[in-house]
């Protein structure tokens, strides 16, 4: 017998399957339930309406990105590592521009978009411990992730063989001198890292219900 957690997680996934290959019009309760096997009424046994349901997306693909594109541990340069960060952030916003729209939505509050603030709070934050921030941390953060939010909605308006591929490091690159004190870093020749207070935070947030 299937349990609820499976049946929720089987919801889950096929809702995340649908967002990916046809949209977010096409994540509707009734759409899901058929996919998924189900009658309708059923979902509404585990999310509360079709918002609840997205954010449950959001979280699953946010939370399975995280886990197999970083790895545990920070470098010795905390700009380095907002840099690692900012290429994750993009690429999972160009690889999920449907889940990445819904996060960005104006007045849609989701855990997992707080999630990724919280770990770009962190970043700058010990960047402001090294002694590299020219302005305040709230201001550095938001300037941060106004650019990286810009940079993937611009590079998503446009045919994927009509992007500029050098207008995201361009844009990080501005951001970075307004904020900093000194050269930037150059670009990390790793993979985006989190530190492990930097995943234990982001695990705090998506436990959140």
């Amino acid at each position: 017998m299937v349990n609820r957690s499976e049946t929720r997680a089987n919801i889950v996934g096929t809702a995340a399957r649908l967002l990916r290959e046809e949209g977010a019009a096409a994540v509707t309760v009734r759409a899901v339930a058929h996919a998924a096997g189900l009658q309708p009424p059923a979902l509404y046994r585990f999310f509360e309406d079709k918002d609840a349901l997205l954010d449950a997306v959001a979280e699953h693909v946010f939370t399975t990105y995280v886990t197999e594109k970083t790895h545990t541990g920070g470098s010795d340069d905390p700009v380095a590592d907002l840099r690692a960060g900012w290429d994750a952030h993009l690429a999972f916003g160009l690889a999920n521009p449907a889940l990445f729209g819904l996060l960005v939505a104006p007045g849609r509050a989701s855990p997992a978009a707080e999630a990724g603030l919280a770990v770009l709070r962190a970043r700058v934050r010990r960047i402001a411990e090294a002694g590299r921030l020219r302005v305040p941390e709230r201001r550095a953060a938001e300037l941060v992730h106004a650019a990286g939010t810009g940079a993937v909605l611009t590079l998503l308006a446009s045919p994927p063989e009509d992007r500029d591929p050098g207008l995201a490091d361009a844009l990080l690159d501005a951001v970075l001198r307004a904020i900093l004190t000194g050269a930037p870093a150059d670009p990390p020749a790793t993979a985006p890292k989190l530190t492990d207070a930097e995943r234990a935070l982001l695990a705090e947030w998506l436990n959140r219900r």
